[in-house]
């Protein structure tokens, strides 16, 4: 299999303010998905809610490496990839919500929603089907020669799907600029071989990355973001995290704790604090000042979804093809 050059460490990048604005954007996508939990109880979310509590780095860590103009694309857990790509928190819960004035006017849900402004295209509801789009975002970018590298988010259980393997087939083929992110939030079988080498069979390099740690997913994220825009092709990057809720907000999740094989990773936010605190960075009121904001705007978004307007029956027939 083919093996990458090694691109550096980026880390020396991140100074002092970096690490804060870091916690601050991860604390900021744990406390929003909170709040969605406490509403979707509330029966003021309907329909699906899939939270990403616990996966924060990878969001936040991918983007960091990316270049502006990058795509994205992601499964229906994606709250966390849009906040991490600066969506506005409020357009985000109305979307949640089902308002009128949410990212897919309230039509998207929970699952739906995409801010191509921002290079984001979705969140998807069919396992697997962002990697197919995905690969069709970096053959556009190809054929443009645009030097965009995509970046396509998927969970453990869609590495198994067809269409992900058909899409290894046709980026290797075409050398296409894409970087498959695989999200393995202990949704299977740790002891099943690695799905980093899921790619080897395409000549497709993989790697396996803390992805509880902002670091090591940034770091990572550069070396097969380079990788690709030096025209050699798609990454395959299995980030082994922990989702600290059930599948989704429907279910109780049970069976996470259930399971005495899987030991507790450390935080990616904790460790992150850690950081701070040790290297002296930030102290503890400060930090405490930090989420007690992060609360408050949460809280404000929360609040101005919920007193949002419906969809109208006017918007039934809009953003659709016929």
């Amino acid at each position: 299999m083919a093996t990458q050059p090694h691109a550096g460490d980026r880390r020396a990048e991140f100074m002092a303010s970096d690490l804060l604005s870091s916690l601050r954007a991860m604390l900021f996508i744990r406390r929003f998905e909170e709040r969605a939990g406490q509403m979707f109880a509330m029966g003021l979310i309907g329909g699906f809610c899939h939270l990403c509590i616990g996966q924060e780095a990878i969001a936040l860590g991918m983007r960091q490496a990316a270049r502006p103009g990058d795509p994205f694309i992601a499964s229906y857990r994606m709250h966390g990839h849009l906040l991490a790509a600066g969506a506005d928190p409020a357009a985000v819960m109305a979307e949640l919500a089902g308002r009128r004035d949410g990212l897919s006017r309230g039509k998207g849900g929970s699952i739906h929603m995409f801010a191509p402004e921002l290079d984001f295209y979705g969140g998807h509801g069919i396992v697997a089907a962002q990697a197919s789009i995905g690969t069709g975002l970096a053959f556009a970018s190809a054929y443009r020669g645009d030097g965009k590298v995509c970046m396509t988010f998927l969970g453990d259980g869609a590495a198994d799907q067809g269409q992900f393997a058909e899409s290894l087939a046709m980026a290797h083929r075409w050398s296409l600029p894409i970087v498959y992110v695989i999200e393995n939030n202990r949704g299977d079988d740790w002891n099943r071989p690695a799905l980093a080498d899921r790619g080897a069979a395409f000549r497709i390099p993989g790697e396996e990355v803390d992805g509880m740690c902002l670091a090591s997913v940034r770091d990572a994220g550069a070396r097969a973001l380079e990788w690709a825009r030096a025209g050699h092709g798609p990454t395959l990057l299995e980030m082994r995290t922990q989702r600290y809720r059930g599948h989704s907000e429907a279910e109780p999740g049970k069976y996470r704790g259930g399971d005495k094989k899987l030991a507790p990773a450390p935080d990616p936010i904790e460790r992150l604090r850690t950081e701070i605190l040790d290297a002296g960075l930030a102290g503890e009121a400060e930090l405490r000042r930090m989420d007690a904001e992060i609360r408050m705007r949460v809280a404000d978004a929360a609040e101005a979804a919920s007193r949002g307007a419906e969809p109208v029956r006017a918007d039934l027939m809009t953003d659709i093809l016929l």
